[in-house]
Formats: C-alpha cells, sequence, structure tokens
C-alpha cells in the first residue's frame, strides 16, 4: 500500500469568520492530495476526473499557524473507479486524524465516458485496510 503525504502551513488566508480552517479550503486540499494518490496508481494524470467526496467531519478545530499533514492512499478499484481515503492530521493533536473523507475519480476518455484503467489491486491483508475494501465494496454493490 503506498501512501501519499502532503503538508499545508494554516494562513489567515485560509480561515473562516471563525478564525479556523475554512471547511472549502480543506475540501480543496483533500481532493487534491487523493487526486494525487489516484493518478500515481493510475500513471496518469490526464484521464482522472472526480465524481463523488463523501463527507467532510472536522473532530477539531485547525488554527492559524498550525501545519496539517494530508495522507492518502488507494483503498479500493473498480473496473473504472478509483476510491482513495484521505486523512487529516494536526501536529498539536498528536497521531489522532481529525478529519477523514474517501474520494472516489474515475478514469475517462477522450469524450469524458468513463473507461478501464486496467489497475489490478487485491483486497488487503491488513485488518485495518481491509474494512475500507469492505466498505468501498458495499457501497459498489448497493448502487
Amino acid at each position: 500500500m503506498e501512501f501519499t503525504w502532503v503538508s499545508r502551513l494554516i494562513r489567515v488566508a485560509d480561515l473562516n469568520h471563525h478564525g479556523t480552517l475554512f471547511a472549502g479550503e480543506t475540501a480543496k486540499w483533500m481532493v487534491e492530495a487523493c487526486f494525487i494518490a489516484a493518478a500515481k496508481k493510475n500513471k496518469r494524470t490526464d484521464n482522472v476526473v472526480c465524481v463523488n467526496i463523501q463527507g467532510l467531519q472536522f473532530k477539531r478545530p485547525i488554527e492559524n499557524g498550525d501545519v496539517v499533514d494530508i495522507e492518502s492512499f488507494v483503498a479500493h478499484v473498480g473496473t473504472t473507479s478509483i476510491t482513495v481515503v484521505g486523512r487529516i492530521h494536526c501536529s498539536r493533536y498528536e497521531d489522532q486524524a481529525i478529519l477523514e473523507t474517501a474520494v472516489t475519480f474515475v478514469t475517462v476518455d477522450d469524450k469524458g465516458k468513463p473507461t478501464p484503467h486496467h489497475i489490478a489491486m487485491e483486497r488487503p491483508e491488513d485488518p485495518g485496510l481491509q474494512a475500507y475494501w469492505d466498505r468501498f465494496e458495499s457501497y459498489k454493490k448497493s448502487r
């Protein structure tokens, strides 16, 4: 399993009117970090598009001057989809992830239609990672 890390310094321009990190900025950073993980797995950037962001729930506030680390990893692949889990960590809160989401991307052809990516990935052996795989498998079947 390959993990991708992106770090950000929180600045005044990133804050909302409450003085904490603006959720819109967080969503942008999260999608970008997850896109990087998906594009690395796909070995291309030009045919990957975001189709779903699953919830952004903040467990703790992020404030001016904090440094956040965005961890992302491919947790599941379908025929055309690549689902990436993203987590935000802040050193002030030790190792606890203060936000977690999943972002699903689809590979598309020149006309924007979904096309197979031919990425081979098996269910992971790690029990923690298996839980993600199983969750996305059941979500896929329920649609």
